[in-house]
């Protein structure tokens, strides 16, 4: 009806398609070893929708009348499948809640504006009807962003700005461009590859999240090595608050005071509905590389990848595998034949004879762009720090492997539910001295915690992206809960989530480095930026809503008034 796609109710991703073991002829025995759970046993597929008990909208009144003249009849939904669609997010509580049909807040109406003034509008109507405001984009948020708190007696509204979804000018002197909030990354990318440009930024989420939410929870892509995180590639936008609208002009660099652009960045929908951006773009690069490298340990790789960003190279990605992560991804290989199915054993064996742990083994991926000149001069650089720590490269065919499936790792966790297991994720960013101290703490914590539920649990690493001082970690962590229960199962989770947070915290490290806070990483917040910080930070969410209509509940920690 109103020409937006959105994700599967119950998971990631659209209708059609989802991860399967059955070409992964190593996967099930790794799956068995680690978690001791067969993949060739039913599972449990998600429920049918129609066994859902969904709340009747409270939408009614003057209300319903002011959104339909805002947007039209056909653009305010108020039928079971959208506003369940926009309850949740794509995080593991998310998908264990909704699968279970645990829907105590449900939105009362979806709305899907097509314009800038059709947002204030509707933006000014409910918080004149003293209503919830959530703006929602691809819906793939994983921290908690989404979902209406469970005893709002307000009436809810989702604003959906998938229909703002265009790239509005370019401006080729500057390289910016002014876009839509709406955009999904792939189409935000065809447009812009069809004029010769590209912004560069690739989270994981790419497929399914968009430009507004990128910003709204101050997101990092793949390639941010290169081209930085969206807080460096945006440098002006439009939000609507109530009666008025942030106009921030496309300034490379401002001494303006406070910066308000920073403000909106990160601030989850309670600061506004964010309707234009205006983003850096580059020129298509004329190749494109993903290398492939193996390191003898965990800290060689470390080493390398800092070294790295000390370096005069500035590859596009910069990521190294622990060795539980390495060994996932070989377990998730397809069968070779040919010459590919013999390189392996005997490049291994080559390393073995070498005095190589293959157990301890690191799997590394760099990026690089540029003219043949430029790539040629990179890798050279590369080369001898990757030679300097030890480690060997693998060549261009596994990094091609890795690029064309780098999308794909999300649907692994709906099919961990269905064979009865959670999996999620945390990750962190902190200085290049604290990185092994928080690896092997967060390690030994998660395992700690899989210890006191008394399951078998299986935790791996990886550092995402490097900067001059630092790096993030990314930990992946799976286990088998005791019962099938929703409830028992998401306080058995957390169990594990909390000790891998609180790891962090201890650790100098940050409470989330692109994920958000949400309401899933808010209770480490007043950690992370201080009780004082989070005064400023409450302060600011007053100021601006009053009413408590924007998005109320995510930021700040649940004991905070605000």
């Amino acid at each position: 009806m109103t020409g937006v796609q959105h994700q599967k109710w119950w998971g990631w991703g659209v209708e059609g398609i989802t991860f399967t073991h059955e070409d992964k002829p190593k996967l099930a025995p790794f799956v068995m070893e680690k978690v001791g759970i067969d993949l060739n046993a039913p599972g449990t597929p998600p429920p049918d929708f129609e066994d859902l008990k969904v709340p009747a909208s409270l939408l009614d009144g003057e209300l319903a009348t002011a959104l339909r003249s805002a947007v039209g009849d056909a653009y305010v939904a108020t039928d079971d499948m959208d506003r369940v669609v926009h309850t949740y997010g794509k995080g593991l509580v998310d998908l264990v809640r909704v699968r279970a049909g645990d829907l105590p807040r449900v939105p009362d109406a979806v709305v899907y504006p097509a314009d800038e003034d059709e947002v204030r509008q509707v933006v000014d109507a409910v918080v004149a009807a003293e209503g919830v405001l959530i703006p929602f984009g691809g819906g793939s948020n994983i921290s908690g962003s989404l979902t209406p708190p469970p005893d709002e007696k307000r009436v809810v509204v989702s604003l959906d700005l998938g229909r703002l979804n265009r790239v509005l000018e370019v401006d080729e002197h500057a390289g910016l461009a002014r876009v839509q909030a709406g955009v999904l990354g792939p189409d935000l990318e065809d447009q812009l590859n069809a004029r010769g440009w590209t912004t560069g930024h690739q989270p994981d989420s790419f497929r399914h999240s968009t430009l507004g939410g990128w910003v709204a929870t101050r997101s990092s892509g793949m390639q941010s090595d290169k081209y930085g995180d969206i807080s460096d590639i945006v440098r002006g936008m439009r939000v609507v608050l109530p009666g008025k609208v942030i106009v921030l002009r496309p300034l490379p660099s401002t001494s303006s005071g406070p910066s308000v652009r920073e403000m909106i960045l990160g601030s989850e929908g309670r600061l506004g509905v964010i309707t234009e951006v205006w983003v850096h773009v580059h020129r298509v690069p004329k190749n494109r590389e993903i290398v492939a490298y193996l390191f003898p340990t965990w800290a060689a790789g470390l080493a390398a990848m800092h070294d790295i960003s000390e370096s005069d190279a500035s590859p596009t990605v910069t990521r190294v595998s622990d060795a539980n992560e390495t060994a996932f991804s070989l377990s998730m290989q397809k069968p070779s034949t040919g010459l590919a199915a013999k390189a392996g054993p005997i490049l291994f064996n080559v390393l073995e004879r070498r005095g190589w742990d293959l157990d301890a083994a690191c799997l590394s991926y760099i990026g690089y762009e540029g003219d043949e000149g430029h790539l040629k001069h990179e890798k050279s650089i590369v080369g001898k720090i990757v030679r300097k720590h030890g480690g060997i490269k693998l060549g261009k065919g596994p990094g091609a492997l890795y690029d064309q499936k780098k999308f794909d790792t999300p649907y692994i966790r709906d099919f961990l539910l269905d064979i009865g297991a959670l999996g999620d994720v945390s990750e962190t960013a902190a200085p290049w001295s604290k990185l092994m101290d928080l690896y092997a703490n967060t390690i030994r914590t998660a395992t700690d915690a899989f210890a006191e539920l008394g399951v078998k649990g299986f935790v791996m690493c990886h550092l995402s992206h490097s900067y001059h001082s630092g790096a993030c970690l990314y930990f992946t962590f799976a286990f088998p809960p005791s019962g099938d229960v929703a409830a028992e199962q998401i306080e058995q989770y957390w169990v594990v989530k909390r000790a891998i947070q609180q790891s962090f915290i201890d650790n100098g490290a940050t409470i989330s480095h692109h994920h958000g806070v949400g309401t899933d990483h808010a209770h480490w917040l007043e950690d992370d930026i201080s009780p004082a910080g989070t005064d400023v930070m409450a302060g600011l969410l007053k100021a601006v809503d009053p009413g408590r209509n924007l998005n109320p509940g995510t930021l700040l920690p649940s004991h905070r008034e605000w």
